[in-house]
């Protein structure tokens, strides 16, 4: 908390949080430009908000992107703010984030399924987080875009299937994310975790669904839609080929 706050309280490293609230993924070449300072005051700026987690980063090339991190702010409103502002009528939003972060550990969830995959802790984190690379081995998704923690998801000819938001994460290890079906608006809004336990030259992924609204049948629905991704997923990281394990019934 303490190094939050310390990053908050210079007015450049609040300017830059701005600039990539605009434009997420900037380089340190992109945001020099922006600023009356030099290349090093920038980079020196970007490593305080990288040390209290306010942006990540990551490197493509020779290039380093940096991205907003919101969820360290959310926490500082959850723990100052919100007391100053919680009312019974609002308080089912103001605590989404800690139902969210903490019903895995309270409930039971409503699907559950995991499988090894021989790949480095890296590979897995990196094909789960990057949408290009999501988009080489979901099922029925022609393309992925991010904004933020938010993923769309779009089926060929461009329709939204789903949308996903980060809601926690814990680096290599973790991720907890909302739900969001699209392509039936009787399906409520659920969650699910991702869960990676390295196992030598393997690691095991879990996913934990929870909060669904309907029972789940086994090759049919959610539990089917698990199954084909899980199975690119595990084609693109052991063979590096692009596999859609669509339902061709579904047009895929």
């Amino acid at each position: 908390m303490d190094a939050i706050f310390k990053a908050l309280n210079d007015p450049a490293r609040r300017d830059i949080l701005d600039s990539l609230r605009k434009k997420d993924g900037q380089t340190l070449s992109d945001l020099e430009g922006q600023f009356e300072m030099t290349r090093f005051g920038v980079m020196k700026h970007l490593g305080v908000l990288e040390e209290a987690k306010l942006i990540t980063t990551k490197k493509v090339g020779r290039f380093k992107h940096h991205y907003l991190n919101a969820l360290p702010l959310q926490e500082v409103i959850d723990r100052w703010i919100e007391p100053l502002l919680a009312k019974p009528a609002a308080r089912g939003l103001l605590d989404l984030k800690q139902q969210l972060e903490g019903a895995a550990e309270m409930s039971k969830p409503d699907f559950r399924m995991e499988t090894y995959i021989q790949c480095t802790q890296d590979a897995l984190w990196e094909a789960l987080t990057d949408p290009d690379a999501i988009t080489k081995w979901h099922f029925m998704c022609e393309k992925v875009t991010r904004e933020g923690n938010t993923y769309t998801y779009h089926m060929p000819g461009g329709n939204v299937m789903l949308i996903c938001t980060e809601t926690l994460q814990e680096p290599k290890t973790r991720i907890v994310s909302t739900f969001e079906p699209k392509w039936d608006e009787t399906i409520r809004a659920s969650r699910f975790e991702y869960l990676i336990a390295p196992q030598g030259e393997f690691c095991r992924l879990t996913v934990e669904h929870y909060d669904l609204n309907f029972p789940v049948v086994e090759g049919e629905g959610i539990a089917d839609g698990w199954v084909r991704m899980f199975a690119g997923l595990k084609t693109y990281l052991e063979t590096g080929s692009t596999v859609k394990y669509a339902d061709p019934e579904m047009g895929g």
